[in-house]
């Protein structure tokens, strides 16, 4: 099941006093926080927060699991810190997020980040909802409006995956970013793989980010780049566990139509993931906008 929506804006938010996106075809207003021009050029983020755990070692997956379930005040602390270093990004996706729940003290995490970081547009989407006890979501904030956001649920013998895909530019020729968690086995990834490729072989400008819980030479990242011709820059970047990395599950990959200017891991150990950041110039005459003059088109869920 898939949805088109329009995106949320921080001003929209604070009228409506709740988390549901604008009326389908309303205009999306920018907030407070200000408003990129168009570039050419992005900066962009992947971070698996860990619902706002700060991991230090395995031994913290024992003693701290109750953090998974119940709220404690150091949470937000640690995810304000994250918002703190966000600042410095254009788009960021985000997975283990929680949409508000008893754990989050019912406050959204995508929606304090956008609020801390400063970004004027911010997205999420729950994909396993365990009630008033968790609400496992991955999110999107941005200083860039998207004419177009869609939500899809990834295939698996065990649900709970999902693929936000976020539309920006011109819709003749956009620049579409793709935010996912990937599942555990190889052969649930390699189904979502597939699922999400199909989606997008029609794209010249594709950037698909998040935590792929597989490493760059593995088979699936190999069928994933062969598929739809993306590429990621060759450089260490193991991010997992943040204490001491020795995995590179977390990933940025981009159509060779994007330029990449450079790309690395961050040592922030605000989580049990390092996040990956890279800048990106986009090829002529691609451009995206935090302009908001014109009302949003929704682009038809497929």
């Amino acid at each position: 099941m898939t949805h088109a929506h329009p995106f949320v804006s921080q001003e929209a938010l604070s009228v409506a006093g709740q988390k549901e996106p604008a009326a389908c075809g309303a205009a999306v207003r920018p907030s407070a926080v200000g408003q990129a021009a168009t570039t050419r050029q992005l900066r962009l983020l992947t971070y698996n927060i860990q619902a706002g755990i700060a991991t230090r070692g395995f031994q913290d997956y024992l003693t701290h699991g109750w953090k998974h379930v119940l709220p404690y005040p150091a949470r937000l602390e640690n995810l304000a810190r994250v918002g703190s270093f966000l600042r410095g990004y254009d788009i960021v996706g985000l997975q283990e997020a929680d949409s508000g729940s008893l754990r989050s003290g019912f406050v959204n995490l995508t929606e304090y980040l956008a609020e801390h970081g400063g970004f004027p547009y911010w997205y999420d989407q729950t994909n396993r909802d365990l009630g008033h006890f968790a609400q496992h979501s991955i999110g999107l904030v941005s200083r860039l409006v998207p004419y177009a956001v869609e939500e899809h649920r990834l295939p698996g013998r065990i649900k709970g995956r999902g693929a936000l895909c976020s539309f920006f530019g011109d819709a003749r020729d956009p620049i579409v970013l793709v935010i996912v968690h990937l599942a555990l086995s190889r052969a649930a990834r390699m189904r979502q793989l597939a699922f999400i490729a199909e989606r997008l072989v029609a794209y010249r400008h594709v950037v698909l980010m998040g935590d792929l819980n597989c490493e760059a030479n593995s088979a699936e990242i190999s069928w994933l780049t062969t598929r739809l011709g993306l590429r990621e820059p060759q450089f260490e970047h193991r991010t997992f566990p943040s204490w001491r990395p020795a995995r590179n599950i977390d990933h940025i990959l981009v159509s060779p139509s994007l330029q990449v200017r450079s790309a690395e891991v961050l040592r922030h150990t605000f989580s049990d993931h390092l996040p990956v950041a890279m800048e990106v110039g986009l090829p002529y005459p691609v451009a995206v906008s935090g302009d908001l003059a014109a009302t949003p088109v929704l682009r038809a869920a497929v």
